[in-house]
């Protein structure tokens, strides 16, 4: 479970009217906007027209605006986004006509395992383009009708709510006193999702059968591994625009078991906390909740990772919290490690590319880290990471710089004193030990010049 922010592309005009040949369907002129389409809440619940406003222009149009904006990998038929209008010009008319008949049969999504930063590998299945766009479309018109009845303790995946806000909501319980957390981990969530218990879940508030049938044939789709389709008889594949909110559909009955026991919790997607005055209250809540989860849900929790604790002593989301009256948000040890191993990838001295396109690789990750971690209180951190950093650089560049005449010449251009150029330029020292005597000549303000952007100011600018 993991939320990710994407950059938006605006088609040309030409492009815009193409697309709408494509995926507008006829007979529905003067439909609602597309904002309205995707958020506001729907006046026709129990209706059989879900299909039909699934399928309406707005609604179609938005959703190949979010497929193209989020990008992503081609499926098993190798079809790119960018193939997308292509390919919709061209099937789009047989596809519909097998929507409305109910005899649409999803491709199996692709196979890929993603390493998880403590060790294992996350399962994703990337479906096909048009499968996305299909998919994206129902979750366009879905969430409208369970959103608004969904728990305000649940922050993942939803419009208008965003991991910062379950953080918040987290300091905010503890702040209150209750300053031991039941941290529960569902284990493999997304793959043990009981495809039944779930369908009747969606069939509380959508009618219409022939949705329901379609979202069946998504969860039966199967996956294909090293070219072989294996079935699917349970989980929902992580990796489709629908699954997010089938997973808050299915959670929301914990949502709600927990709303009615009075008890204060933070949701986002499969990570669960729940706060309490006392450890022996936290072991209670906690037997009596696996038994909900793992009775009711036929889910599965992993007793390895859950656990009755303090909640400075856990993580959430990425972030942590300090032991004093005003809870201070922090980040949790590990991600410093994550960021700090990653930089060190992207400074690797065996990795042959120039500076200019280390700097822009390094911005790119340390902005979005920043961006996402600017709730937390880290500023000491930024300033010593950034030292860092441009210690790492300076190493890079004395690697790059290799002979001693080549050193010497660069050194002179950066205004050096002749003998002390020499004596650098001639040392035996290692690159890393290097890096820390040409600190006066390679600083800040040079590294400023060559573009790479300092994590402190970034952090003040944006807090």
């Amino acid at each position: 479970m993991r939320s990710c922010e994407e950059q938006r592309q605006q088609p040309t005009s030409y492009e815009g009217s193409r697309q709408r040949a494509v995926v507008k369907p006829q007979g529905y002129a003067g439909a609602p906007s597309s904002s309205s389409a995707q958020l506001a809440p729907s006046s026709r619940e129990g209706h059989n027209d879900l299909l039909e406003r699934i399928l309406e222009g707005n609604n179609l149009r938005l959703a190949f605006e979010r497929v193209r904006q989020n990008g992503g990998a081609p499926g098993v038929d190798g079809v790119t986004v960018d193939e997308l209008q292509a390919h919709l010009w061209e099937r789009w008319e047989t596809v519909k006509t097998e929507l409305q008949e109910g005899t649409y049969r999803p491709t199996p999504v692709k196979r890929v395992e993603i390493p998880k930063p403590g060790g294992g590998v996350r399962l994703l299945g990337i479906p096909t383009v048009m499968d996305r766009f299909i998919q994206q479309a129902l979750m366009q018109a879905m969430t409208p009708i369970f959103d608004p009845h969904f728990s305000p303790n649940s922050f993942g995946f939803r419009p208008g709510k965003r991991a910062h806000d379950a953080v918040k909501q987290a300091k905010s319980h503890i702040q209150e006193g209750y300053r031991w957390v039941v941290d529960m981990d569902l284990e493999k969530f997304f793959d043990r999702v009981n495809h039944d218990i779930l369908m009747a879940r969606v069939a509380r508030k959508v009618s219409d059968k022939r949705v329901l049938k379609l979202i069946r044939a998504y969860l039966n789709a199967g996956v294909m591994v090293d070219g072989m389709k294996q079935e699917t008889a349970e989980g929902t594949p992580q990796g489709g625009p629908l699954s997010p909110l089938l997973a808050n559909i299915l959670l929301d009955d914990l949502d709600k078991e927990l709303t009615r026991r009075g008890l204060g919790f933070v949701r986002y997607a499969d990570d669960c906390n729940i706060f309490v005055g006392s450890k022996r209250a936290g072991e209670r809540v906690m037997e009596s909740v696996i038994r909900f989860v793992e009775g009711k849900l036929r889910l599965k929790v992993n007793r390895d990772k859950s656990t009755v604790d303090r909640p400075w002593n856990r993580k959430f989301l990425g972030f942590s919290f300090v032991r004093n009256r005003e809870t201070t948000i922090r980040i949790a040890p590990k991600k410093l490690e994550q960021l700090k191993e990653r930089v060190r990838e992207i400074t690797s001295r065996t990795r042959g590319i120039s500076m200019e396109h280390r700097i822009k690789e390094l911005n790119r990750y340390l902005m979005g880290w920043i961006g996402y971690f600017r709730l937390a209180s880290v500023k000491t951190h930024c300033e010593r990471l950034d030292e860092w950093i441009r210690r790492r650089l300076r190493m890079c560049l004395w690697k790059q710089w290799k002979l001693p005449k080549s050193r010497l010449r660069n050194l002179r251009a950066l205004g050096v004193p002749e003998w002390a150029a020499r004596m650098m330029a001639n040392s035996r020292r290692g690159c890393w030990e290097m890096s820390r005597n040409i600190n006066n000549t390679l600083n800040r303000s040079y590294w400023n010049n060559q573009g790479l952007m300092s994590l402190t100011s970034r952090y003040l600018e944006i807090r």
